[in-house]
């Protein structure tokens, strides 16, 4: 920890890449644990795909508004909030990249999140959208559907076999090649292209430090891991030090 809090205060640029772990501590289940009661006899893939919403785009919808209604009751932990400080602190060293999609981070006071999986809170139009949709009130249903032209609305998330936005994609690509320091926290290190950012930053010659209670993916390229929860190791990583200034 000492020496992971030195390499901090070097860094000029900081990566931070959170994954489901930290959402987990604030009692988010990961995508496939939520998979319980009427939903258990079906699989993610089932429920989150261009496909399958255009099967069956009642049962899809009826899925990520249970999921949209469970995050009501879920709140920012210590993990989130100690980022956020910290970019207050630091305004412009640190990047944040989230692979959830909950806007925990945001909440917590980090409104420049990367979210490169989406934002489960927010909708748009499966297809691309005429003047109709731009310009008449949707349809109020399940989905709620254009009144001219019935496009649906959709989950503003990405799906599995969706590419990731492009432009988040290339923000977080040139954050990671540029940084002196990324810190993974609470991801599992398999899911690509995300995961990817963390062996940028090493090939770039930064220093990657996983935080995670578990053995992760990209354990073999870190030059530190703290098996720890994130929501107890990170505000003791990102404190301000004794003689902290706002630089």
């Amino acid at each position: 920890m000492t020496r992971v809090r030195q390499w901090l205060a070097e860094a000029r640029r900081l990566v931070v890449l959170t994954g489901a772990g930290v959402s987990a501590e604030s009692g988010v289940p990961t995508f496939r644990d939520a998979m319980t009661g009427l939903w258990a006899q079906f699989s993610p893939e089932e429920l989150a795909t261009e496909v399958a919403f255009r099967t069956h785009p009642q049962r899809v919808w009826d899925w990520y508004q249970q999921r949209r209604t469970a995050l009501r009751s879920v709140h920012p932990n210590a993990g989130h909030r100690a980022l956020a400080d910290y970019a207050l602190r630091y305004p412009g060293r640190m990047t944040l990249v989230t692979q959830n999609v909950d806007d925990l981070h945001q909440r917590a006071g980090q409104p420049h999140t990367l979210a490169l999986h989406g934002d489960l809170a927010s909708d748009r139009w499966l297809d691309e959208p005429r003047s109709c949709c731009l310009t008449q009130p949707p349809l109020a249903g399940r989905p709620p559907r254009c009144p001219v032209c019935a496009n649906l609305r959709r989950p503003a998330v990405v799906w599995f076999g969706e590419a990731l936005p492009t432009d988040l994609l290339a923000r977080a690509e040139r954050a990671a090649t540029e940084c002196h320091l990324m810190l993974v926290v609470g991801t599992s290190g398999v899911v690509y292209p995300a995961a990817g950012l963390a062996r940028r930053a090493s090939a770039g010659g930064a220093r990657v430090v996983i935080v995670n209670p578990e053995e992760t993916a990209l354990d073999d390229i870190a030059d530190a891991c703290l098996r720890a929860a994130s929501a107890h190791c990170l505000p003791r990583l990102l404190e301000p030090a004794p003689a902290d200034t706002m630089d």
